[in-house]
């Protein structure tokens, strides 16, 4: 049961082509923005679509390879772990930032 703390499993789809950030020479850094969809019936009986957005982070090799063949509208399937971070805004209130840090990401749908 160790395995299930703070793991996430998610398949979307893009929302845009990744972004790349080059830290250093040898970290590199993704992100990217995965809309997951889910539907039902309200109480007049019409389908109503809702959309989840969530912030995804890749590292290193797996921001490589999400530039070179991942872009807006790819189907992805992830795994990864829930990081939240917090930053003081303009007018000094504090503000929390949660992303997903993927460790594994599979590229599915059409080549």
């Amino acid at each position: 049961m160790n395995n299930l703390r703070n793991s996430v499993r998610l398949i979307g789809f893009l929302g845009a082509a990744p972004e790349l950030k080059e830290i250093s020479k040898t970290k590199k850094l993704a992100k990217l923005s995965l809309a997951t969809s889910d539907s039902y019936r309200n109480d007049k009986g019409e389908r109503v679509e809702d959309t989840q957005w969530h912030n995804l982070v890749l590292w290193d090799k797996q921001a490589d390879v999400a530039v070179k063949y991942l872009d807006k509208g790819s189907e992805i399937a992830i795994e990864g772990k829930l990081v939240t971070r917090n930053y003081s805004d303009k007018d000094g209130i504090k503000r929390y930032y949660t992303e997903i840090l993927v460790n594994e990401l599979l590229m599915l749908g059409k080549k």
